[in-house]
């Protein structure tokens, strides 16, 4: 991937968020997030599923126990039942590693790859899961892409 390439970039992030997206609509799949303006972002881009956001009032705890038993360890063939996006900066990746680690220890299989692509992709644009909003025209056209390829295999 060419640093410098943004339609490149812009591609495989949309992609990423796509699939993500599918995810969260037709499994369940939720998304967790710093706050309610991520949540507004990715409502914005098309997400209709579970978006849990972390700071609601309660206790790091007493949230990663919500977490457990709304959602459980992993699905019933083994894959994740969310994902961590907390932004990309300090506190998102101290939150990140926090988080992560109270969930392991509930044996909570956790999908971390849609905020390793995001980072590397959108790393010049933005550093922050709010921003996600403002960047819908040049993902989205590369997230229908993903859903239009589903529909095809499906027929």
């Amino acid at each position: 991937m060419d640093p410098t390439n943004s339609i490149e970039r812009f591609e495989i992030a949309g992609k990423a968020l796509g699939e993500a997206r599918h995810r969260n609509r037709e499994d369940g799949f939720a998304i967790i997030v710093e706050g309610p303006r991520d949540k507004a972002a990715l409502l914005r881009l098309g997400f209709e599923g579970p978006i849990e956001v972390v700071n609601r009032g309660w206790g790091m705890d007493r949230f990663t126990a919500y977490l457990y038993e709304t959602y459980g360890t992993r699905t019933s063939d083994r894959k994740s039942t969310m994902t961590l996006l907390m932004d990309w900066d300090r506190t998102g990746g101290k939150l990140q590693a926090n988080l992560r680690r109270r969930l392991e220890s509930f044996d909570v299989l956790i999908d971390e790859d849609l905020r390793k692509v995001l980072m590397k992709t959108l790393k010049p644009e933005t550093r922050v899961v709010e921003s996600l909003g403002g960047l819908v025209g040049a993902l989205a056209p590369h997230m229908e892409i993903e859903a239009t390829l589903r529909q095809e295999e499906k027929v």
